[in-house]
């Protein structure tokens, strides 16, 4: 790919940030660092920094990003016309633009199809938002231009297996995982890929068996390492393996060892599908809560996260505090200044009713949290996540159905479940707690 350095240092030391990004082995600014001393005129290091840092779905990390993007801006005049639209669309992304940033990384692929920095940045963006088309479809279109030798191949046909995963094409995402692996073990986005596609399958024990095997490669030294516990969470609570999924919890997503949201978000999804079935989990709730930086200003930031954040304050029992939230989310998302960013419509039409329900459902309103949740379970992938990560709006659901009587909805719920995946520990749990009305934890 054209570079406006010359720099063979520099070259070096941006490669492995690349490589650091795409496989989450530690942070890739001690790299970027490295780049920028060896060539300290060449735009892409900062652009790199600042991209990275909005990865992270943080506000309180987009201060540092503008400041990365501004020194980005000072050498703009010797960059290539690849630099400049990457310059364009890190700047759509820190205003929140993130469709437009990734139109522009499309555009930019069209001309350079081993730009492996424009294909991670575009599908964590598509992620965020629920674009799964192109989740698939932009790995599909540039990977017959690569070279299977190249280091960073297996990383692309990663974000091919999951993008094939998240459009249902189980068996092409599993062999698309396995091959990655086959070229380079060290790739977990593949392994998390054939993880999802146990998870979707209902394969539980396949699937807690896979991460276990893999373990060495994942578990140490590397920043994804939280979601594929996560994942094998998931995997002892579709087993009915409470205690097992404790443990987990206890060793893995202790509040004080989570260093970002994506990973609290993760904590605070496992500790509510516990409490869904019939365990109090007030006390960790607190405690995940309790270094978490929850500052009035960030809400409405990324309504996946405000989602989730939601969660974590009901479930310490603290409604007002997730009333006050909403309220925040919602005013966020009426501002017209905000209009123009991609969380506006996301936020207004799925997250804020989804909120709604959810904190109806924390008053113990059930029927109104049917109502609620209903009315967006269908439009549910624009708050951006995985189908697994967004499955606790139907847990929540069901419980909720059963709590007022709703048999008939839940039903159909668990038809839909069992006709998807094998019928599993879990899928026999609600089928229970629909049989008995009342009986589920309220």
């Amino acid at each position: 790919n054209p570079c406006s350095s010359a720099d063979a240092g520099a070259h070096t030391a941006l490669e492995s940030a690349l490589w650091r990004m795409m496989s989450f082995y530690d942070t890739p600014l001690a790299d970027l660092d490295q780049a920028t001393a060896c060539d300290p005129a060449w735009i892409l290091p900062e652009l790199m920094r600042a991209g990275f840092l909005l990865s992270l779905t943080e506000p309180g990390l987009l201060g540092q990003a503008s400041g990365h993007l501004e020194r980005a801006r000072l050498r703009l005049g010797s960059a290539t016309p690849r630099e400049k639209a990457h310059f364009e669309a890190v700047q759509a992304g820190l205003a929140g633009r993130w469709q437009q940033a990734c139109a522009i990384w499309d555009e930019l692929l069209m001309d350079h199809p081993r730009d492996a920095l424009a294909l991670q940045w575009a599908q964590s963006w598509d992620f965020y938002r629920g674009e799964l088309n192109s989740l698939r479809q932009r790995p599909a279109r540039v990977l017959p231009q690569w070279d299977v030798a190249d280091p960073l191949y297996p990383h692309v046909l990663a974000l091919y297996a999951f993008g094939l995963e998240e459009n249902n094409l189980y068996p092409q995402a599993e062999e698309m995982g396995r091959s990655a692996l086959a070229l380079q073990p060290q790739a977990p986005w593949a392994i998390h890929a054939v993880a999802h596609v146990m998870e979707m399958q209902g394969r539980f024990e396949e699937g807690a068996a896979w991460l276990r095997a893999q373990q060495p490669l994942w578990a140490e030294g590397n920043g994804f390492a939280t979601h594929l516990w996560w994942h094998k969470t998931l995997f002892r609570l579709e087993a009915m393996d409470k205690a097992g999924a404790l443990r987990l919890i206890d060793a893995h997503f202790k509040g004080e060892t989570l260093e970002i949201t994506l990973q609290r978000v993760d904590a605070a999804s496992l500790l509510w599908r516990l409490q869904l079935l019939g365990e109090d989990m007030s006390a960790q709730f607190a405690a995940l809560l309790k270094p978490w930086p929850l500052n009035d200003e960030d809400a409405g930031y990324y309504a996946f996260n405000d989602v989730h954040t939601v969660l974590a304050l009901l479930g310490a029992g603290q409604i007002s505090s997730a009333e006050r939230w909403l309220a925040r989310c919602a005013q966020r998302a009426l501002d017209p200044v905000d209009a123009a960013r991609s969380n506006h419509a996301m936020a207004r039409e799925v997250g804020l009713p989804l909120m709604r329900g959810l904190v109806a459902l924390g008053r113990g309103q059930a029927d109104a949290a049917c109502e609620a949740l209903l009315s967006v379970r269908t439009q549910a992938v624009r708050l951006g996540g995985s189908h697994a990560q967004r499955d606790f709006i139907d847990q929540t659901l069901m419980a909720a159905a059963s709590r007022c009587g709703r048999r008939n909805l839940g039903q159909a719920l668990l038809n839909e479940r069992c006709m998807a995946k094998s019928q599993t520990p879990l899928a026999r749990y609600w089928i229970e707690q629909l049989d008995s009305p009342g009986r589920a934890s309220a």
